[in-house]
């Protein structure tokens, strides 16, 4: 199955990189670019793209503005530099799916698509600690559902959302198959009112489900 795959940055260079970055990948179509938020939208909701490779800063529109609006056209992974600041927090709020540093290598770009497109969620490595923990202390809970409404395996399968894993990492941990795992983070999502596994990792965070 073919990833389409939408590129949003202001900046023609960069952006061409990703193009063909993305371009060259197996598997990875690239449905179409655009070089602000507000034509990212227009694209979205005309191409249908799986994933849109979102800048945070942008004219017209920027990313968070555009990410907010994509909610259920597809699934935005954010790039931009890691300096924590309310771009980044606010991009995830808006139900980013993913989170990865402009520096980052090819093959690191490729593998975040293609997780982000199998409903994994993906935050650059190294930073996922540091994100989630300076994350989770600029606001209250985002979930606007009782984690008392939770299973108690939809609780534990929460916990390993706070900790990172990946729904194989998390059936291996909890013995069960991973569509089961599937089926149990899109439950937890509902139940809770969040947007992204992203998000129910920050929860988990911030509610001291898990230490990681």
């Amino acid at each position: 199955m073919t990833i389409r795959v939408l590129v949003a940055d202001d900046q023609a260079a960069v952006r061409a990189g990703l193009v063909l970055i993305l371009g060259s990948a197996r598997g990875i179509e690239v449905a179409g670019e655009a070089a602000d938020g507000r034509e990212a939208v227009a694209m979205a909701r005309e191409l249908r793209p799986d994933v849109v490779v979102m800048d945070v800063r942008m004219p017209r529109l920027d990313g968070i503005a555009a990410t907010r609006e994509l909610a259920g056209v597809a699934d935005v992974l954010v790039l931009t530099t890691f300096d924590l600041d309310e771009y980044v927090f606010g991009a995830l709020r808006a139900g980013a799916a993913g989170f990865l540093l402009k520096d980052t290598d090819a093959n690191r770009l490729v593998e975040a698509v293609r997780l982000v497109a199998a409903g994994e969620g993906f935050i650059a490595p190294g930073v996922t600690r540091r994100l989630i923990s300076a994350f989770a202390a600029t606001r209250p809970p985002a979930a606007t559902g009782p984690v008392a409404g939770l299973t108690p395996r939809e609780r534990d399968v929460l916990a390993c959302l706070g900790e990172g894993l990946s729904n194989q990492e998390i059936a291996a941990r909890l013995a069960m198959a991973e569509t089961t795992t599937k089926t149990h983070v899109s439950r937890i999502l509902a139940k809770l009112g969040l947007r992204s596994r992203v998000q129910a990792a920050i929860y988990a965070q911030e509610i001291g489900l898990t230490s990681a």
